[in-house]
């Protein structure tokens, strides 16, 4: 006959197994008329730009396919950081998304305080699009091509200043990538959002700038500004003249802006699939595309798998670059 304390712990361990079972199910189950209510959707940056735009278009798509609307919340500050932890210790239940970038998987390596883990505390969703930057100079500096603009870097080390939209941001690491495969030293001059960065551009007080494409495409067919390829793996609809960095010269380059959608970890795999096929819809839809286009972002519509792998990539890729270059946030 088993001591009454042996008793009392087999009891507490028996209660104990149940109650993880039950813990696991909740976790594992999802309502078969999900969702029920609105969804929130943060923004981790601040109203009007190409995040909350993005966010914005395909939020109102999926609302018609899931029959419940998509409220759009902006929490910016702190490079994202803030709405993106914010979400990461929502419920989840399918109710609170995160409109992500590849800041997701860079920020832990720029920010000590960033407190997430971008592989383990999310549950992706799918990939929206990809957009690059244009690799734009001053209309006076003589460099015609990437191999002219390496030929002068190399010249004069340490000379060539460019425009970013703020330290460790996609223009940025753009840039910081280009200098570190092509050998050369390039002064970053961090200014604060697109719009300052690219007036200085064209007043001829920086020399280069990595610049998001939907931001110039008028300057550029205008001559005001030069562009000398483009960052993306594959050439520009926009500008389909132009090479990508890569095949100016500079193998193996290549840089982009990813957009995705994340819900917490834990999210019951049925409502992450019935998100998933919700936003591969909204993807579809020819207006999207279309708008996404305007703006030089080609849509990726995939697996919550594809996008899993796409943030383990793009945190390798980008925590390299920042351990090399030295790059910290400000």
């Amino acid at each position: 006959m088993p001591k009454p304390k042996a008793t009392q712990r087999a009891r507490f361990a028996v209660v104990a197994a149940v109650t993880l079972t039950v813990a696991s199910t909740a976790r594992a189950a999802a309502p078969a008329d999900y969702p029920t209510r609105p969804i929130t959707m943060v923004v981790p940056y601040p109203p009007g730009g190409g995040n909350d735009v993005i966010a914005r278009l395909v939020a109102a798509k999926m609302s018609q396919s899931l029959g419940q609307p998509i409220v759009i919340e902006n929490r910016a500050g702190a490079g994202s950081t803030i709405g993106t932890r914010d979400v990461a210790r929502s419920a989840p239940n399918g109710y609170t998304l995160l409109i992500a970038t590849s800041s997701l998987a860079i920020n832990p390596s720029l920010y000590p305080d960033a407190d997430y883990d971008p592989q383990k505390d999310f549950a992706p969703i799918g990939l929206i699009a990809a957009s690059a930057n244009l690799v734009l100079v001053r209309p006076s500096l003589p460099a015609h091509s990437i191999a002219e603009l390496i030929a002068l870097a190399k010249q004069a080390p340490g000379k060539l200043d460019f425009a970013s939209t703020g330290t460790g941001t996609s223009t940025h690491l753009a840039a910081a990538l280009f200098g570190t495969m092509a050998g050369v030293a390039l002064t970053a001059i961090p200014y604060k959002g697109v719009a300052p960065a690219i007036t200085d551009l064209l007043g001829e007080h920086v020399d280069l700038m990595f610049c998001p494409t939907a931001s110039v495409v008028g300057l550029v067919h205008e001559g005001k500004l030069r562009a000398l390829a483009v960052t993306s793996a594959r050439r520009s609809a926009l500008f389909p003249q132009l090479p990508t960095v890569a095949e100016a010269g500079l193998a193996g380059y290549a840089a982009e802006l990813h957009y995705g959608i994340v819900a917490p970890a834990d999210t019951p795999r049925p409502i992450v699939d019935k998100l998933n096929a919700a936003l591969n819809a909204a993807l579809a839809n020819a207006d999207v595309k279309s708008r996404l286009a305007v703006d030089g972002a080609e849509v990726l519509p995939g697996t919550p798998e594809a996008y899993a792998a796409d943030i383990a990539a793009e945190q390798a890729k980008w925590s390299a670059v920042i351990k090399k270059t030295g790059v910290t946030a400000q």
